[in-house]
């Protein structure tokens, strides 16, 4: 079987630890969480976890069962690939010295439909979301003019409508 990325949806017990539970668990166990992003959930209480992990069938068989022995684990959903919302959000900094280069910069993040988010004589600061492909293909633009600094969230997902 083929290694591939798996999207893991779990609501968890919303209090200090179970983050930290989750990842030392999985840690031990050897898997390599590729992203993870945390926040409240629409159950007062739970907070929604989603983390992305690479492997084959067994690896996420395995990740599952390991999961569902934690106590702070309420639910766990491995979103289906062809019925899931995949969204992140990428901050980046790109150095812009000369008036050519910033126009063709904002031409970019036009196309894109990045924000510029700061501007001041030498860079321009962005933020762009959307699929992790669409930010890899907006970075891979950039890259020529330098890129000063990234900071990416990673991957979040949500099924697509009655999954």
């Amino acid at each position: 079987m083929s290694e591939k990325s798996h999207v893991i949806s779990t609501l968890v017990e919303h209090k200090p630890g179970v983050l930290q539970n989750v990842a030392s668990l999985l840690n031990r166990r050897g898997f390599n969480i590729d992203s993870i992003t945390v926040g409240a959930s629409e159950v007062e209480g739970l907070a929604r976890m989603v983390f992305v992990v690479r492997g084959d069938e067994k690896v996420l068989e395995q990740v599952i069962k390991q999961l569902h022995k934690l106590v702070d684990v309420v639910k766990i959903k491995d979103l289906d690939p062809e019925y899931v919302l995949k969204r992140e959000l990428c901050l980046v900094k790109v150095k812009t010295g000369k008036a050519n280069v910033r126009s063709e910069v904002i031409q970019y993040a036009d196309i894109f439909k990045a924000k510029i988010i700061d501007v001041c004589d030498d860079f321009i600061t962005m933020e762009v979301t959307g699929h992790p492909d669409k930010i890899d293909s907006f970075l891979k633009l950039l890259e020529p003019f330098g890129i000063k600094k990234i900071a990416r969230t990673g991957p979040t997902a949500i099924a697509r409508g009655h999954h």
